[in-house]
């Protein structure tokens, strides 16, 4: 059966959603006329399902509520409420009265209808009958229907969602095609009675069995009748959502009384538990308070026990043992102590939620006895520990002067060991004056650690004494030591004034001779220097290239002679002093150690330098000489250089010049250019001796490494460039003539016309370097006549240059002109003209045969054109027939020969 959705007429309120006013309800449905029989079939098992607890039920809807006796029934039993007595007659007016007492009380519940009627019932309209059995089902059974702020059909949709939510292939979403396969049903029956079907075994591809297993249990089991035919519900693609809203709302009210005694057992079963959970915390807050208060007790006197300890080891243990209470025993029962308000806040607030009464602990447990009971031991807890930092720090300042003590005088006895042996010995009888001073600055030296050490030794005394007065243990030891220290220390004093004196007295003996030992090093040093940069001026390397600078180490070499007879003077001079300083030790006795303090040079040292001097001098005269000799040698070298390549140079840029001009005059034919060029080039190979001699001469220059020439501007390099230049320029002149020649020949070009082409050139060529510029070209091109100015004339200009400098180097030569007019003036063969005459040899035919070619042109073309020609492809050709017509393309270069 195909249903066609139902659409309601001039509805002023949404009926699924019907508010705190009165709803207006339309009951005139456009339904076709299969949906008007799925309908009536549902709507009238509906009213029968309450119909029959009146012990009545209809047969036929549009009938059967006609003379409005058993609507008025059905309202009754519905609603529960008494309705007005019906009028007993069976006449029309009868009908309609009782009719409209129905509708009255449906407008009397808030339900406001619209295009309803009593003549419309009472005449049996089937539309107008199934709307008002509409408007009923969703006042009576679907508008009371709630679920999470949710009501009429959202409520029951929702409802329906909650309920099967938990079942496989069952996705609730509206009321039609969602209930096609018959597992929503079966999931709501199963959900409240899961002993009436075995979900697991239903399955989703058999909706018919499905659907009729939910009739038939719900019609056997719940006293729901069977409203609705699975053909229609599976065979209709989306089945009548009032007949499926009406059916399921019957499941809704059947399970509402189940549900709600299962509300009533959840209450009982929330009570009972919020309570049990309450009198277990109350225990648990009894147990943890009677724990804690116990633990305070026993831990109190342990901390009130304030009896010291001797010694710092067991001080500190008893600050570790105290530490491990802070962190091993306290962190627990603050834990618990937290964790107990925590309980009785938690348990107060739940008693007051519930209703109950507040909880009171047992006497001496209360939040505010453990508080007290705590603050206690925190109070007996701190001075427990700042008794303990007092007694370690009074420990700690004994341990630390004892030590330091020690520390101290361990140092000072250390320092002191040695230092009687040394102050006693009489080292300075055999010592020079150097060492003497040295003895006293290390004696002085020694006074001063000796005042320094004065301070260390006055805390040691102070430090005993403090000992003394806090009742050090082992002061004993401590005094006997302090004592021990204070004389060593007056002994060290008389020893050093002791000593003082006898340095001071033997110190002056030696001043003289130190004075002396002085001088000699000043006056020794700078002549030892001046001896050393001596020597190393004669020895001195030097390079030279010119006589001059030869000259100049010469002039400099005879200064330094000069100066040797003063140098001598201060030599005498200085072993003068040496001389004196013997004198007086031998004259008091003085033993010399043989080493002056104040230098590490000899009067032997001063001797051996002066003879090494004196023997420097004649070799250095020996050596420059020698170089002056060289330098002469060279210079005549470079003036036999000079003197060709003076000759050499201007000879071969003379040539060049004159080369250049033959090449651009246009006086005579070609063959007398040709001739004179001829000429210079005999010449050129001729002078080619001069050349070779001149390489000698540079050769000799480079082996006695000459490198500059003063003389010349030309170099070898030079001169080699220009030779090179000069033989090409002359062998590039005389092919250009030569093409000319061949150029003149093969086109037939007169001696007139190229020397009107060589004028033209020469009158353009502004640089007179036989080239011109490529503007140069171009002026040239316009004076003869061509059209290069327009944006065509650019084109063609450009083609021209690809023609006249293929290799784009930016000029154009005399040659490359010569090629191009002539291309321009001469009559040249084309490929068109070959193909012409080899058609004549082939009688008109597109190809040739081996034995025509042989035939008609010389032995030797005739094997050019065999060994070159491709075979013809065409049709009709005889084998061997040759292609003469790509071959003449390929002549010109218009395809691959």
């Amino acid at each position: 059966v195909y249903v066609l959705i139902p659409t309601f007429r001039q509805m002023q309120i949404n009926p699924y959603f019907p508010g705190n006013g009165p709803s207006t309800y339309s009951n005139t449905l456009s339904l076709g006329v299969s949906v008007c029989v799925s309908l009536s079939q549902t709507f009238t098992a509906w009213c029968n399902s309450h119909l029959r607890k009146a012990g009545t039920q209809i047969e036929n809807i549009e009938e059967d509520f006609r003379n409005g006796l058993k609507l008025m029934l059905l309202l009754e039993v519905i609603s529960g409420e008494r309705l007005p007595k019906p009028d007993k007659g069976k006449m029309r007016f009868h009908k309609i009265a009782n009719v409209n007492k129905a509708l009255d009380f449906i407008c009397s519940k808030g339900v406001k209808l619209v295009s309803i009627g009593a003549e419309e019932i009472v005449d049996g309209n089937v539309k107008m009958t199934l709307g008002m059995i509409w408007t009923i089902i969703l006042r009576f059974a679907i508008q009371d229907i709630s679920v999470e702020e949710t009501s009429a059909k959202e409520g029951l949709l929702l409802w329906c969602q909650r309920k099967t939510a938990p079942y496989r292939n069952v996705n609730v979403q509206n009321f039609h095609i969602s209930w096609k396969d018959g597992l929503a049903l079966c999931a709501l029956i199963h959900r409240h009675r899961p002993d009436l079907i075995d979900y697991s075994k239903l399955r989703k591809d058999d909706p018919m069995g499905n659907l009729n297993t939910a009739f038939e249990v719900a019609e056997k089991y719940l006293d729901i009748p069977k409203m609705l035919d699975a053909e229609d519900i599976v065979n209709t693609p989306k089945p009548d959502e009032k007949a499926i809203m009406t059916y399921v709302s019957c499941f809704y009210h059947a399970f509402a009384g189940a549900e709600q005694a299962e509300t009533a057992a959840n209450r009982i079963c929330k009570v009972l538990a919020v309570n049990q959970e309450n009198e277990k915390l109350m225990e648990e807050y009894e147990k943890l308070a009677s724990e804690l208060l116990e633990w305070i007790r026993r831990t109190i006197p342990w901390l009130e026990n304030r009896v010291a300890e001797q010694t710092m080891r067991a001080m500190q243990q008893k600050l570790e043992d105290f530490r491990d209470y802070r962190r091993v025993h306290k962190p627990p029962k603050v834990q618990e102590k937290c964790q107990l308000e925590i309980n009785f806040n938690t348990l107060q607030t739940k008693l007051r939620l519930s209703n109950r009464p507040a909880f009171m602990p047992s006497e001496g447990k209360m939040v505010s006895d453990i508080a007290n009971a705590w603050k206690g031991l925190e109070q007996v807890e701190k001075g427990y520990e700042e008794w303990l930092l007092t007694e370690i720090r009074r420990l700690e300042r004994l341990d630390h002067l004892a030590e330091k003590f020690k520390q101290k005088s361990s140092l000072h006895e250390s320092w002191t060991s040695g230092k009687v042996e040394l102050l006693s010995m009489k080292d300075y009888e055999s010592a020079s004056l150097m060492e003497i001073r040295a003895l006293m600055r290390k004696h002085e030296a020694f006074e001063s650690d000796l005042a320094a050490h004065q301070d260390r030794v006055e805390q040691i005394a102070a430090i005993a004494q403090e000992l003394n007065e806090l009742d050090y243990h082992d002061a004993v030891t401590i005094n006997a030591r302090c004592q021990g220290i204070c004389d060593q220390w007056d002994n060290l004093g008389t020893l050093t004034q002791k000593r003082r004196d006898s340095l001071e007295r033997v110190e002056k003996l030696w001043e003289t001779i130190d004075q002396l030992y002085l001088e000699f090093a000043k006056r020794a040093a700078p002549f030892n220097n001046w001896m050393d940069g001596a020597m190393e001026d004669l020895q001195d390397m030097f390079i030279v290239h010119s006589i001059e600078e030869i000259q100049s180490l010469i002039t400099a070499h005879d200064q330094f002679k000069a100066t040797l007879p003063e140098a001598d003077k201060e030599r005498v001079a200085t072993m003068g002093i040496q001389n004196e300083i013997v004198k007086i030790a031998q004259t008091y006795g003085i033993k010399l150690s043989g080493v002056n303090p104040y230098t590490n040079l000899s009067p032997q040292d001063i001797t051996d330098k002066w003879d090494a001097v004196k023997h420097l001098v004649p070799l250095r005269d020996q050596m420059l000489q020698e170089e002056v000799a060289r330098q002469q040698s060279n210079e005549r070298l470079r003036r036999q250089f000079a003197a060709q390549a003076n000759i050499i140079g201007p000879w071969i840029q003379t040539k060049m010049e004159e080369i250049s001009h033959v090449s651009v005059d246009i006086a005579g034919s070609l063959e007398e250019q040709m001739s004179n060029l001829k000429q210079y080039e005999q010449n050129i190979i001729n002078y080619k001796c001069n050349i070779d001699k001149l390489e000698g001469d540079h050769q000799l220059s480079q082996e006695s490494l000459i490198f500059d020439n003063k003389h010349t501007n030309y170099t070898m390099e030079h001169v080699r460039v220009g030779w090179e230049q000069l033989l090409t320029t002359i062998a590039r002149t005389i092919n250009e003539v030569e093409n000319q020649i061949l150029t003149r020949d093969a086109k037939g070009i007169s001696q007139e016309q190229l020397n009107e082409f060589r004028a033209s050139f020469n009158h353009f060529d502004r640089k007179r370097n036989g080239m011109m510029d490529p503007d140069d070209f171009r002026a040239c091109l316009i004076s003869m006549g061509y059209d290069l100015v327009s944006r065509t004339g650019e084109v063609e200009f450009a083609r021209i240059m690809t023609l006249v400098d293929s290799n784009n180097t930016g000029v154009v030569t005399f040659q490359a002109f010569i090629d191009f007019m002539t291309r321009e003036t001469a009559e040249t063969d084309t490929a068109d003209q070959v193909m012409a005459s080899f058609k004549i040899l082939a009688s008109d035919k597109t190809y040739i045969t081996v034995e025509e070619l042989r035939r008609e042109l010389p032995p030797e073309q005739a094997d050019y054109c065999i060994s070159r020609m491709t075979s013809y492809v065409g049709s009709g050709a005889p084998p061997g027939a040759l292609d003469y017509i790509s071959f003449s393309s390929a002549l010109y270069g218009e395809s691959d020969l």
